[in-house]
């Protein structure tokens, strides 16, 4: 049995509402130091999108304490550590790894970066560069940007449907009055969540929480406005770009993450796309030759869902490639199509067998848990979710394949080089 699957964590809260999760790891020697905030960019408006990750950038560039980024990264680098930061819609994570004798020197730098950033108004200027250049990265790799565009497609002009990393021209007026007023309004200790994983004491873990977080103030943040996707028709969304693979996403709304169908539709999704024997990789790939990649996923987030597949596809024989996956999807939602156990067996252990592999370091584990700490009513331990995957039969993925993957739901994202998407738009119906 591996370690992961018998990992037992402990929530602590503080007075000032920040909740520590403590997950020891007896064995490694190593331990992540993971912050997790309530703060992404479902939060903004259209007058600062972007911010959250801009604020994640500017984190590093320098505090009271340690006035420059150089000797932030001075100091992980002394230790032996890696540290960085992530930012989703939902949250943002600031984390350090090192070895466990370093765990107060990895909070006492994140708790830093948190409480006492400076903002210098020239590094604010040269960052402003870093995330334009971030920007174009993107808008160059179209394997990454189609997911961006989709999105915007199946959740439209909110913020759930807005790029993370923002727009240029907003990033070009962030100031640093900008950013406090954020901090100001979402950083505050109960929605603030630290998570220790590794080779760890939990109870001194949670007394250098309390010396490093417990000071943060608590106060009322904002909320978000919850997203309800009411569609009739198929919508085609087509980015114009010369390439020399075309990129594709189609997919449909789903459910949140609290959702009793969160489990059947992750099956469904790794019966249709879940690796290289999936429906969709036999198909699009090894049987037709159309694309290098193609998989599926399905997405949950607090209040939607989706369920999506991606491709890069043959640019001469694009409208093939969405047929046959349009196809998949109604062959798999026909009631009078059965799932095999074989088919519905194999899915299932390609589940938990990424989950296997997925929590096998310090920080993987760390996330894991801060992120159902911060976005879920409770918290499931990796062996719960294996059992809830087990429960799931060929009846409840032949029930959700009908109730979700319906042709008036679907979306399809387009990055090439094609005048217009009208001629993909039958191929949905």
């Amino acid at each position: 049995m591996v370690e992961w699957a018998s990992m037992k964590y402990k929530k602590t809260i503080l007075p000032n509402g920040v909740r520590v999760l403590t997950i020891p790891m007896p064995s490694f020697e190593s331990a992540t130091v993971l912050v997790m905030v309530g703060a992404g960019s479902r939060y903004e408006t259209k007058k600062n999108n972007g911010i959250s990750h801009f604020l994640e950038h500017m984190a590093f560039k320098g505090t009271k304490k340690r006035p420059t980024a150089l000797e932030i990264s001075t100091l992980i680098d002394g230790i032996g550590g890696e540290s960085n930061a992530f930012t989703s819609k939902e949250f943002t994570g600031y984390f350090v790894k090192s070895a466990v004798s370093h765990v107060e020197l990895s909070m006492d730098v994140i708790s830093d970066m948190l409480q006492n950033s400076l903002f210098d108004t020239a590094e604010i200027d040269k960052e402003r560069g870093v995330i334009i250049e971030e920007m174009n990265l993107f808008e160059d790799t179209p394997m990454r940007k189609i997911g961006d565009i989709y999105e915007k497609l199946l959740f439209g002009d909110t913020p759930m449907g807005w790029d993370i990393a923002g727009e240029k021209e907003i990033i070009q007026k962030i100031t640093r009055e900008d950013f406090i007023s954020y901090l100001k309004s979402l950083y505050s200790g109960d929605n603030i969540t630290v998570i220790v994983a590794g080779g760890i004491d939990p109870e001194k873990t949670v007394e250098m929480v309390k010396k490093y977080f417990g000071g943060m103030e608590k106060f009322d943040t904002l909320k978000f406005k919850k997203l309800v996707v009411d569609q009739k028709k198929p919508r085609v969304v087509l980015k114009k770009k010369t390439t020399e693979q075309v990129h594709i996403a189609i997919g449909v709304p789903t459910v949140s993450l609290s959702h009793k169908d969160k489990y059947p539709l992750s099956v469904l999704s790794a019966i249709l796309g879940g690796g290289m024997s999936s429906r969709l990789f036999h198909e699009v790939r090894e049987k037709r030759g159309l694309a290098y990649y193609v998989r599926t996923n399905s997405e949950n987030y607090q209040d939607v869902g989706t369920l999506v597949s991606f491709a890069g596809i043959d640019a001469k024989r694009a409208d093939e490639a969405v047929k046959v996956i349009v196809d998949e999807y109604k062959t798999i939602a026909n009631p009078k199509n059965r799932i095999s156990k074989t088919e519905l067996k194999k899915a299932k252990e390609y589940l938990k067998g990424h989950l296997v592999l997925e929590l096998e370091d310090s920080r993987s584990v760390a996330v894991y848990y801060g992120s159902q700490e911060l976005l879920e009513d409770s918290i499931e331990n990796p062996n719960d979710v294996l059992v809830n995957i087990d429960k799931v039969t060929a009846e409840d993925v032949e029930r959700v394949a009908q109730k979700y993957l319906v042709p008036s739901k679907l979306n399809l994202a387009i990055i090439g080089n094609f005048d217009n998407g009208q001629k993909f738009e039958k191929l949905l119906s």
